[in-house]
C-alpha cells in the first residue's frame, strides 16, 4: 500500500538493436552508473530488471537481502510489492466483468448489502479509480501500529473502516484509496467463492508460470524472501511488523522482478484481459467535472518527454517498488527496494530514459541576468494553479503559492530544468517573439501549460517569530503509525524531519503557519483552548493530521 511516480522518450526506431549489440557494454555501464550512485555497500538495496520486446537487457541486484546474515541481494529475491497488487485486483475485476459476473456500474451494495453509502451510489468503477470518497484505511487515526499487527478476516477489515464518514461525493475528487481495493478484493471472494489468492493463483499465476508470486503471509516459509528494513532516528532497523491480512487486494502480494515482467508482458499482449478492457484500464478516468485524474483501473498513467507510460509503484512496511511500461517502445523497468530509505521511483525513470535512448542529462547553459529577467512574471492555469517566476541572487526562481521555490536552470533558449526533477520547462513565444505561456513537461499524465498574466510579482516576506514562540512548536508529531515528523529549533530557525528522511528548514508565513522552500508543503500547528500546541496539519497532496506525541 502507498502512504503518500513515470515514463520516457526516444528518437530512434531501428537503432535499438544497434545500441544493444555494438554499444551493449556502454548501455550496461550507463545503467550501472545510475545504480552505483545509490551507495548500497553496507545496507539494503535494489533488484532491477529492464526488458525490451520481452527480452531482458539488464538484470542485477545491489545491496543486501539480509543484514543480520550478511546475504547479498540477487534478482531471484522476493519482495513485498505493495500497491502493484492493485493491478492484479483490477484485472481480476475486469475478467469477472468479461464473464458477465458483474458490471463496473454495479453499486457496491449489490455485493455488500449493509455497506453505508450515505445516500450515494458508489460503483465498482469508483473503487477502481480512487474516486469513491470512502475513507482510506491507511489515513484513519485508528490505524495504529497495534492495529496493523492484528489478524483480520476480510469482512472484518471492511467493518473496520466502513462506518467512517466519506471524504467527498463519488466522482468529485481523486484521492488515493486503499480501502477501495480491499473492498474490490472482497467482492472477488464473494462472487467466486474462492479466497482472493486462490482466484489469482487459478486465473493468473499458474497459467502465466508466475511461480514466485504469493500472498505475503508472515508465517509461511518462502524461499528467497528478502528481509525488509526501515530507518528510525537515522539508523537501520528491521521493518515494523504488519499483519498481511490487512492490505489484502490493495497491497498484500509478494513477487520478483522476473515475475512482474512476465505479468506486464502478459497484460500488454492481452493474455490476461481483453484488448478493450486493457485499453480502458490504461485510460484516464474523468471526474464529474470532466477533468482527467491520470489514473485508470488500477494503473497509474504518466509521460516523460512525451512518451506515455503505464505502471504502478508500491510502498509497504520495509519495501518500496516501482514498475513502468512504455508501450510505444515495448520497454519494461522494475526496481524493487527492501527499505523505505531507498525510494526507487526516480531511479526507475532514469533507467527507462537510458533504455529508450534519451537520458535526463541536461547541461546548464550560461545566461546573463538581463536575459533571465524576460521570464519574470505570474503564470496561471485554471485547473493547475499559479506559479510565480522571480529573480533571486541572479537566478530565475520557480515559486509555488505555498512558498516552495526552485532554481530554473537554462540548458537551451527558452528551455530550463530543475536539479533532481525529471521535468523540463519550455517558454512559448508568439510570432512577435513575446512570451505568452510556460509548459512543464514532467512525469505526470500530461504536460501543464500556464498562461503569462500581467499581474505584478509579489515578493513574499516571512514572518519573524521569537525563539520563545518557535520553541512551542518543537516536538514529535505522529502522521501515521511509525511515521513521525520531528520539529526542532536552532535559534530563530525551525526544522522538520520525517522518519527516514533528511532534515529541512521551514519558514513562518504567519503565526502558527509555516512552509517549505524545498518541497511543496505547508505546516499548520493546531492549538487547544489553552493555546497549547496539540498537533499539526500537513498540507501536501491533501490535508494530513498529526498528533503531538512528545
Amino acid at each position: 500500500m502507498e502512504r503518500l511516480t513515470v515514463v520516457i522518450i526516444l528518437t530512434f526506431t531501428l537503432l535499438f538493436s544497434q545500441v544493444t549489440i555494438s554499444q551493449g557494454q556502454n548501455l550496461e555501464e550507463r545503467f550501472d552508473k545510475v545504480l552505483n550512485e545509490q551507495n548500497f555497500e553496507d545496507g539494503p538495496g535494489f533488484s532491477v530488471l529492464i526488458a525490451k520486446d520481452g527480452q531482458v537487457i539488464y538484470r542485477k541486484s545491489f545491496g543486501y537481502a539480509n543484514l543480520e546474515l550478511d546475504v547479498k541481494l540477487k534478482p531471484e529475491h522476493i519482495f513485498r510489492i505493495g500497491s502493484i497488487t492493485k493491478q492484479f485486483t483490477a484485472c481480476a475485476i475486469l475478467k469477472l466483468e468479461e464473464e458477465g459476473k458483474l458490471s463496473l456500474q454495479d453499486d457496491i451494495t449489490k455485493f455488500i448489502e449493509d455497506y453505508p453509502t450515505h445516500g450515494h451510489t458508489i460503483t465498482i468503477e469508483h473503487l477502481l479509480t480512487h474516486v469513491s470518497g470512502i475513507k482510506s484505511v491507511t489515513s484513519m487515526k485508528e490505524a495504529t501500529p497495534e492495529t496493523m499487527k492484528r489478524e483480520f478476516k476480510t469482512a472484518e477489515i471492511i467493518d473496520f473502516f466502513k462506518n467512517e464518514p466519506m471524504d467527498f461525493a463519488p466522482g468529485e475528487q481523486y484521492l488515493y484509496n486503499n480501502s477501495a481495493f480491499i473492498i474490490l478484493g472482497y467482492i472477488i471472494e464473494i462472487i467466486t467463492g474462492l479466497t482472493y489468492i486462490e482466484y489469482l493463483n487459478e486465473q493468473f499465476f499458474e497459467p502465466l508460470g508466475m511461480e514466485n508470486t504469493f500472498y505475503g503471509s508472515n508465517t509461511r516459509i518462502i524461499k528467497n524472501r528478502a528481509s525488509g528494513y526501515q530507518k528510525r532516528d537515522g539508523k537501520l532497523i528491521n521493518a515494523e511488523y504488519m499483519s498481511m491480512t490487512l492490505p489484502h487486494g490493495a497491497g498484500a502480494l509478494i513477487s520478483t522482478v522476473d515475475d512482474i515482467k512476465t505479468w506486464y508482458y502478459a497484460v500488454m499482449n492481452d493474455k490476461v484481459i481483453s484488448k478493450e478492457n486493457r485499453e480502458k484500464a490504461h485510460s484516464s478516468y474523468k471526474l464529474n467535472n470532466g477533468k482527467p485524474t491520470g489514473y485508470g483501473y488500477g494503473w497509474s498513467l504518466g509521460n516523460v518527454q512525451e512518451y506515455k507510460t503505464v505502471g504502478h509503484g508500491g510502498g509497504i512496511n520495509g519495501y518500496l517498488t516501482s514498475s513502468i511500461f512504455i508501450p510505444e517502445k515495448d520497454i519494461f523497468v522494475a526496481v524493487f527496494s527492501n527499505c523505505n530509505c531507498n525510494p526507487p521511483g526516480i531511479t526507475a525513470l532514469k533507467l527507462a530514459a537510458i533504455a529508450v535512448g534519451k537520458p535526463f542529462d541536461w547541461k546548464e547553459k550560461k545566461v546573463n541576468k538581463k536575459e533571465l529577467e524576460e521570464y519574470i512574471g505570474v503564470y496561471e492555469s485554471k485547473d493547475d494553479g499559479t506559479r510565480t517566476l522571480k529573480m533571486k541572487n541572479d537566478s530565475l526562481m520557480y515559486v509555488f503559492p505555498e512558498g516552495m521555490e526552485k532554481r530554473l536552470i537554462p540548458f537551451k533558449k527558452d528551455k530550463f530544468f530543475v536539479d533532481d526533477w525529471l521535468t523540463r520547462f519550455v517558454f512559448n513565444r508568439d510570432k512577435k517573439g513575446k512570451i505568452f505561456s510556460l509548459t512543464a513537461y514532467g512525469t505526470g499524465y500530461k504536460p501543464v501549460t500556464r498562461e503569462k498574466t500581467d499581474k505584478p510579482v509579489e515578493i513574499k516576506k516571512d514572518a519573524e517569530l521569537s525563539e520563545e514562540q518557535l520553541e512551542k512548536y518543537t516536538g514529535k508529531y505522529e502522521l501515521m503509525p511509525d511515521f513521525i515528523l520531528t520539529i526542532s529549533r536552532e535559534g530563530k530557525r525551525l526544522f522538520v524531519q520525517a522518519t527516514g528522511q533528511s532534515r529541512g528548514e521551514i519558514y513562518a508565513s504567519e503565526l502558527h503557519k509555516f512552509y517549505s522552500k524545498d518541497v511543496n508543503a505547508q505546516f499548520i500547528f493546531n492549538l487547544n483552548n489553552n493555546k497549547k500546541v496539540i498537533g499539526l496539519t500537513l498540507i501536501q497532496n491533501g490535508e494530513h493530521k498529526a498528533k503531538k506525541i512528545e
